[in-house]
């Protein structure tokens, strides 16, 4: 078998011509879709350049009357041409017969073959504009920005980057505790944290323990195995704030499911104690939101008598 392209059986002669864009048909359905701040952004830079600067690519043999053409590419800049209300626009026109299966494939084509930005060369180049509408022209998002700011300076292109795609898959009662894992991992993306070679080599000891035991490859799950066996120990996490003689070793605030076991309680007790702290708050005895104040006097006369003295606020 051949490893040279396969060119078209008949090859097309398409042609530069001036169209009406409101006259030009739209495609049924098109794959490529644009969100509101592209739009709006597509739309503002036409607007600035009076016309287009890049040409759609539309189609007609017969089926379509002159100046009607089907728009196989260009569909949004088009309609944006339509929207800041130009007269005519350059098209590239073909106009040699094709089956659908040519147009459909020439559609497909325009939309899925596009290069790859290098990070750091995008960045060096966005950084070279001084004029602040003219950045805000090239249609950087905030989200690209925010990616830019940590592009390394070396370049990050394929020929010096060896990469590999990973792909994680949740489970749907996963879904949202892992969006609001990346939220606030995104949250954190400026933040260092220094451990420990040991404690890397710890973490892929356990891992392994885990694919063994519950003879599974998936790190996802492996790690999901974890937290349930961190779950059903969260009070060992005392460790963290108890001396061995049962002193505070600190005055910062710690999990609650720490000092109960559980992160969650019966809804018949909660009401009960809900109604104990409003009780409390309402008598004076604690100030509003510290029911936990409730809580820790009630322990300490049963550890103590009333004589015992109550903690400082943290």
């Amino acid at each position: 078998m051949s490893d040279s392209i396969q060119t078209p059986v008949q090859t097309i002669r398409p042609r530069l011509v001036r169209r009406d864009p409101r006259t030009l048909t739209p495609l049924d359905m098109n794959a490529r879709f644009m969100r509101k701040e592209e739009w709006d952004r597509l739309v503002a830079n036409i607007a600035a350049d009076g016309c287009l600067t890049s040409v759609p690519l539309i189609y007609g043999a017969g089926e379509y009357e002159e100046g009607r053409e089907l728009i196989l590419s260009g569909n949004h800049r088009t309609a944006a041409a339509v929207e800041v209300g130009l007269d005519e626009i350059d098209c590239m026109l073909i106009d040699d017969p094709q089956q659908k299966d040519e147009l459909l494939a020439r559609q497909l084509s325009h939309n899925s073959i596009a290069g790859q930005d290098d990070p750091a060369t995008l960045k060096a180049l966005y950084d070279q504009i001084e004029d602040v509408d003219w950045r805000a022209y090239s249609g950087l998002d905030d989200d690209a920005l925010g990616l830019l700011a940590e592009v390394s300076p070396e370049g990050l292109s394929e020929a010096n980057l060896d990469f590999a795609t990973v792909s994680l898959i949740f489970l749907p009662n996963e879904l949202e505790a892992a969006r609001e894992a990346f939220t606030q991992a995104r949250l954190g993306q400026n933040e260092s944290w220094l451990a420990a070679r040991a404690d890397y080599d710890q973490t892929l000891d356990t891992l392994a323990s885990t694919h063994a035991a519950h003879k599974v490859g998936n790190v996802a799950t492996a790690l999901h195995a974890i937290l349930g066996i961190v779950e059903k120990h969260l009070t060992d996490l005392q460790a963290g704030y108890t001396s061995p003689q049962g002193e505070p070793l600190h005055t910062g605030l710690v999990g609650l499911e720490t000092v109960l076991g559980a992160r969650h309680l019966p809804a018949p007790a909660a009401v009960t104690i809900n109604k104990a702290i409003a009780a409390a708050e309402g008598r004076g005895e604690i100030e509003q939101g510290q029911g936990w104040r409730l809580l820790e006097r009630l322990a300490g006369e049963y550890l103590s008598g009333p004589n015992h003295v109550p903690s400082e606020a943290a």
